[in-house]
């Protein structure tokens, strides 16, 4: 689980102006992050199959996100491909 200061970081960093929460870049951002504590998770608990199965539905969702996203515009799409291919 993200702390509230980790998701207020994430949307500073994404969010396309000072009152933006719920666009497609931040969404992404944040299941990305997400994917991310989960994934670490999962390496020390292997058998967890309920937090597995969110996990799987966390990635279909952010795939949808990215599908949408490079449907209405290539260059944002682009954009926060980059952006979190750089955090890394």
């Amino acid at each position: 689980m993200l702390t509230t200061r980790q998701k207020s970081n994430v949307i500073k960093n994404f969010q396309l102006g000072p009152e933006d929460t719920g666009s497609a870049e931040v969404q992404i951002a944040l299941l990305t992050r997400q994917i991310e504590e989960l994934t670490g998770h999962l390496k020390d608990h292997p058998k967890d199959h309920h937090s597995r199965r969110g996990l799987l539905k966390m990635v279909s969702k952010r795939r949808r996100l990215l599908t949408y996203l490079e449907k209405e515009s290539v260059r944002r799409y682009n954009k926060i491909v980059k952006g979190l291919a750089l955090r890394k």
